[in-house]
């Protein structure tokens, strides 16, 4: 079936509409950051460099590590840009540009999210690599989608709505597990976590600045939900919608976080950024094994 113009657009280069990379520029290996300016330090880790650009906040560049085609890709904040970039990124790997037809032999990406989070476990230090085992997403894209429970972790979900009280006009939270590939070669340098994706930054992360949230001890709560030997240990914005549609779409994917935040501890370390290059090395270091 032919994938209409307007279901699919198509750049006039061959690229994919919004992140501008073209198919023969995709790595089997991507690595997803939220700020285009990482995509830089990513850029001077890889050698023989054959593709980069930059469209809004979708910057990109292609090269090669450890014997292995990268792509790194930067996608701004939230879910609702990976909802952009996945569908793109698995349009590159798997429908043909020029027929706009569906490939007949499926490809699967290796995705890692390397970003930066808040802590909401006393026993998490400030720089520790938080894994997202388990992802949570409290922003409802994944409810678009057909297929939604078939990859969501229901016993948990309701094991979480009942714990936290949760408010019936909230989008319904879901649980998604990462690749097992992908936690196999990670677990060893990062803290297992089960992660909330939130919505936003201030009201969806339990802070408040003037205006009051619609559940006061959200973050206390949080903290307390227990469920199968997993606790929440972090927030971040995009992990949720990564992982559940990579796994409906038949992708690996995983977020790993750098905790730079402390919500239990009301700590903080704004000088973070020398941290981050020896994190993306370390992670791409085992990655791409």
């Amino acid at each position: 079936m032919r994938i209409p113009e307007s279901e699919l657009i198509i750049n006039s280069d061959g690229s994919a509409f919004h992140i501008h990379v073209k198919p023969e520029h995709l790595g089997d290996y991507v690595i997803l950051v939220g700020d285009p300016g990482r995509v830089q330090i990513v850029k001077e880790m890889l050698s023989d460099i054959e593709s980069e650009g930059v469209s809004r906040e979708f910057a990109h560049a292609t090269g090669w590590f450890n014997g292995k085609k990268v792509t790194a890709l930067s996608t701004g904040i939230g879910c609702d840009n990976i909802d952009i970039v996945m569908n793109e990124l698995d349009a590159l790997a798997n429908i043909d540009f020029k027929t706009r037809e569906v490939k007949p032999e499926h490809r699967r990406l290796h995705i890692l999210r390397i970003g930066t989070t808040g802590a909401i476990q006393p026993e998490i230090p400030l720089g520790a690599f938080i894994l997202s085992h388990i992802s949570i997403g409290c922003d409802g894209l994944l409810d678009w989608y057909a297929g939604r429970d078939s990859v969501s972790l229901l016993d948990f979900e309701e094991a979480f709505k009942k714990h936290v009280n949760w408010h019936p006009q909230l989008p319904a939270p879901y649980f998604v597990r990462a690749s097992e590939e992908i936690i196999r070669k990670l677990e060893a340098v990062t803290v297992k976590g089960m992660t909330i994706s939130a919505s936003g930054f201030y009201g969806p992360q339990g802070r408040v600045v003037r205006l009051p949230l619609a559940m006061p001890k959200m973050v206390e709560d949080f903290e307390t939900f227990s469920f199968k030997g997993y606790k929440i240990t972090n927030f971040e914005m995009e992990g949720s919608a990564l992982a559940g549609l990579s796994a409906l779409l038949g992708h690996d994917a995983a977020t790993v976080c750098c905790a730079i935040a402390h919500r239990y501890k009301k700590e903080s370390n704004p000088d973070y950024k020398p941290l981050i290059r020896n994190f993306v090395a370390t992670m791409l270091e085992h990655f791409t094994k």
